[in-house]
C-alpha cells in the first residue's frame, strides 16, 4: 500500500526540517504549483520542484536564521490535505523573532504534491522585517 496524502506531507516537512532540499523535491510533482499568500515577502506563485526550492527555501534561508514550520495538526479528506502550523525563525536584517500562525492547503495526486496553497498573516510576518 502507498503513501497517504498526510504521510507525503509529512515527508515534505520532515525534508523541510532537516534541510534536506532533494528530498523535500521528491515529494512535488513535476508541475507543482506553489502558491505564497500575497502580501508575504515571497508571495506568488512557483512552479517546479527546483522552482518551489531556489524561489521559496532558498530565499528562506537567506532572509531568516532558525526557518522552521511547526506542523501541529492535519485534516485530510481524499487528496486534499491541510495543516495548522507556526512559522518561527528570526530576521537576519532586523535580528527580531517571528512567531506566526500558518494555515497550508496541500492537494496530492499520485503520492506527490500537486498544490500547494498557504495562508499566513503576512503582516506579522512583515513586522519582524521591519527595523
Amino acid at each position: 500500500m502507498g503513501l497517504s496524502p498526510a504521510d507525503v506531507v509529512r515527508a515534505q516537512y520532515r525534508a523541510s526540517a532537516a534541510g534536506d532540499l532533494a528530498a523535500l523535491r521528491a515529494t512535488l510533482a513535476p508541475d507543482v504549483e506553489w502558491v505564497e499568500t500575497a502580501g508575504f515577502p515571497l508571495g506568488g506563485t512557483y512552479r517546479t520542484p527546483d522552482g518551489v526550492t531556489s524561489g521559496v527555501m532558498d530565499r528562506l534561508a537567506a532572509e531568516w536564521t532558525g526557518w522552521a514550520v511547526h506542523d501541529e495538526t492535519y485534516v485530510s479528506e481524499g487528496e486534499d490535505v491541510v495543516v495548522l502550523a507556526r512559522y518561527t525563525a528570526t530576521n537576519r536584517a532586523t535580528g527580531r523573532a517571528l512567531d506566526a500562525r500558518v494555515a497550508h492547503h496541500f492537494v496530492v495526486r499520485g503520492a506527490r504534491i500537486a498544490r500547494f496553497e498557504q495562508f499566513v498573516d503576512s503582516a506579522t510576518v512583515r513586522a519582524a522585517m521591519r527595523p
